[in-house]
Parts: C-alpha cells; sequence; structure tokens
C-alpha cells in the first residue's frame, strides 16, 4: 500500500457540476482506469486528484442476470398475451397485454431441457436479444385466452428490432465486484458458468476486468449509485439500483477493495440504442446459455479518495480460489488460498503446491475498448456524468489504521 499511502494534510474536493462544466468546455482531464495506475504510482493520489477529472472503466463478460422487457404491439383483433415466445424462447407475459420480458438464461423449448448434451449449442435469450440488435428477423408468437376487449387467442409474426414500439435492456445484476477463481478438484470434469473445469485442479478460471472493473474502482460505492450514466451494450444507460445478491459486507483487504463477491449493479437502457458488438449471446459448454455485456462506468475524481481507489492496480486486487466440483455446489465457502489478478493474467497460479494453467472468461482487449470509447465520448462532450440521487449500501470502512506503538 505505499503507493497509496494517504496525506492527511490535503484533501480535494470536486462536484459533479464543475466537472461537467469542464466536460462542456472541453476542458477536462479523462484518463483510463489502465492510466490512471500509473499515474497515481509516479504522481501520488494528491497530485492525481489535482489533475484528473475522470477515470474511465469498463468490462465485458458473461452477465447471466440480464434480459429484455419489450412491448410488441397489437394485433387485429387485440390480444392480451399470456404465453409469448421470441424464436422459441419463452418470455414472461404476466406484465400487462402486450408488454413481456424475456430473460438471458431462458432456454429454446427446442433445446433438449431434460438432458446435458456438453458440445451442443444452446440457443437461448441472449441469442434472440443479440439477433435483435443486431437487425435479425425473429418469430414473435403468442396465445391468449379471450376476453371482451382482447379477443384473438393466437398471433405470430416475424419481427426486428424496429418492429417493436418499446426495447428496455434491463439487467438486474451485472458488473460484479470481483467474483471467485473456480477450479475442481473432482475426479471429473465439471461444466459450470464458469467454464469447463477439469478434474484435479488442472486449470483454474476467473472472470474479471481486474483493474479496469467498474466497482472495483469505486470498492465502497462512493459515486457509483442510482442514476450514475453509464456505457450499456454501445449506447447509454443508467444504474437504477444495486443489483441482485448485492453484498457490501464482503471480506475487504487493507485497501477496501473486496476479496469475495461483494457489489453488484442493476443496469438499463434503450435496446434499440446498442451494438451486437456489445450485447452477444453467449452458449456455455454444458450449462446454458447467456449474454455477454459491455459496461462501464465513468468514476469522477472528487477526491484523493477516489484517485487513491482508481490507482489500485492488479497486483493489489485479490481473489479466492473456490473448488466449483464438490464446495460451491455444496454451499460450501472454503478457500484455496488468495491469488492477485496480476498472477491471473500471467497465465499460471500455484494452488496446493501445484502449478495450474489460468484463462479469463471476460475479455480485456474489450474491458480497454469500451474504457477508451467512454473516454473519447467524455472528451467529445458526447456524454456528461449523472450525479447519484442516491447511493448503494456500502460498509464502514477506514484506511486510518492504529499507528504501531514503539
Amino acid at each position: 500500500m505505499s503507493n497509496h499511502k494517504r496525506d492527511k494534510a490535503f484533501q480535494i474536493n470536486k462536484t459533479y457540476a464543475e466537472i461537467n462544466a469542464r466536460i462542456r468546455a472541453g476542458e477536462a482531464v479523462v484518463v483510463t482506469a489502465d492510466e490512471m495506475v500509473d499515474i497515481v504510482k509516479q504522481e501520488g493520489a494528491v497530485a492525481a486528484a489535482k489533475r484528473v477529472d475522470v477515470v474511465t472503466t469498463g468490462t465485458f463478460s458473461i452477465m447471466c442476470s440480464s434480459g429484455m422487457f419489450f412491448n410488441f404491439g397489437q394485433s387485429n383483433p387485440t390480444i392480451k398475451g399470456q404465453k409469448v415466445w421470441l424464436n422459441k424462447v419463452a418470455a414472461y407475459a404476466g406484465i400487462a397485454a402486450v408488454d413481456a420480458y424475456i430473460g438471458a438464461t431462458e432456454l429454446a423449448e427446442t433445446d433438449p431441457l431434460n438432458q446435458v448434451y456438453p458440445g451442443e449449442f444452446r440457443y437461448g435469450g441472449g441469442h434472440v436479444i443479440e439477433d435483435l440488435v443486431a437487425g435479425k428477423k425473429v418469430l414473435l408468437e403468442v396465445k391468449a385466452y379471450p376476453t371482451d376487449c382482447y379477443a384473438n387467442t393466437k398471433w405470430k409474426k416475424e419481427v426486428t428490432l424496429a418492429d417493436l414500439p418499446h426495447a428496455l435492456l434491463c439487467n438486474p445484476r451485472n458488473g460484479y465486484q470481483n467474483y471467485n477463481c473456480a477450479v475442481n478438484f473432482t475426479d471429473r470434469i465439471v461444466y459450470t458458468y464458469m467454464g469447463a473445469l477439469k478434474p484435479h485442479c488442472r486449470n483454474a478460471n476467473y472472470c474479471s476486468a481486474g483493474q479496469l472493473s467498474p466497482l472495483l474502482n469505486d470498492p465502497l460505492y462512493r459515486t457509483i449509485g442510482i442514476g450514475t450514466r453509464i456505457f450499456l451494450g454501445g449506447g447509454v444507460g443508467y444504474v437504477t439500483f444495486h443489483g441482485t445478491q448485492h453484498n457490501p459486507t464482503a471480506l475487504r483487504g487493507d485497501n477496501g477493495v473486496p476479496i469475495r463477491p461483494a457489489g453488484t449493479m442493476m443496469v438499463q437502457g434503450d435496446l434499440k440504442q446498442m451494438s451486437a458488438d456489445w450485447l452477444r449471446g453467449v452458449s456455455v459448454q454444458g450449462y446454458g446459455s447467456s449474454l455477454a455485456v459491455g459496461l462501464g462506468v465513468p468514476i469522477p475524481i472528487l477526491n484523493e479518495e477516489m484517485a487513491q481507489f482508481t490507482g489500485i492496480s492488479d497486483e493489489e486486487i485479490f481473489t479466492h480460489i473456490v473448488d466449483y466440483g464438490h464446495d460451491y455446489t455444496n454451499g460450501i465457502a472454503r478457500s484455496y488460498g488468495e491469488v492477485s489478478y496480476a498472477q491471473l493474467r500471467s497465465g499460471e497460479i500455484e494452488v496446493e503446491g501445484k502449478k495450474v494453467p489460468t484463462a479469463p472468461l471476460s475479455s480485456l482487449s474489450k474491458a480497454r475498448e469500451i474504457a477508451q470509447i467512454l473516454k473519447e465520448w467524455i472528451q467529445q462532450g458526447k456524454f456528461h456524468l449523472g450525479e447519484p440521487v442516491d447511493y448503494f449500501p456500502t460498509t464502514d470502512f477506514s484506511f486510518d489504521k492504529p499507528e504501531p506503538q514503539e
């Protein structure tokens, strides 16, 4: 922590209004989280806070808790949808006459749901969302019971995203703040949402953008909250609440960064603004379907504490090694050690005295691209910061430790 020691004699304070005024004037200093690591290392947090206005972050990874609210318009005669499908993937229709929600992990009903075929492509809600954003036609099917105001009982037609009156990407849990490193100590291969894990701990998979990851750059949720404006799926979106499974009390290191899965964000945005470059349907071997989401959050450097947080590097961000072959499925929280993201990115870690190759499930190159795009949007005055109207549940944390006694 020597690179991030606080200077108690000096505190930089800025406001959202001041930073947004600098953005409008084309004067804001914007850097990516990668760049901020070097700035803080070389200049210290206080000098970095004086110079930098915004740090941009990014992540591109599988985010199962994702989906789309959509309105599919009315038929003639009118219909009150009771059951709805897009490309044979069921959507939840218990909302209103022609509103529904399709989840990324819902599998097509033509998929063999009752058996696992590890090598088989699994089409689901995530692929439907990608197909729509890519401009492809999908098959809409609606079944209903008749009422006096909604007489139609069946409706089928091909639709594109442009045909839908309303389409909202609404993801209950995205951008997990840290996540497990997954291994498998059993004597058989296991297929998980963390990928295929070989027996006897012969590989280790992890899933985070590390020093680029949004919530790892704001570990105590000082700036990310309800109303934060973000890069979402290639368009502009918003943080609308803390996400499901948000856990601010997760174990944290001396730098405030959690070393267990902790905070999450609920996010949403207009799907019609988005791009298939940043929303990709995923088929996870032996597990099912999901959606890879591109997400980027700007972090305003309101003071030197935020400069310090955004300057934390992969060498200082740790996660736990968890056995997904036995412990995870049985609800056991046993850890087989801590590893830094620098170690994970090296391609090899040591587990129980054994060298184990590592592989990421998130794309570092895509995360860097998102942070750069968001940086350019802000520099060009196309994107301003959204000040939260409320903040996530957090935890007490202080850098001020008791001084050792002589």
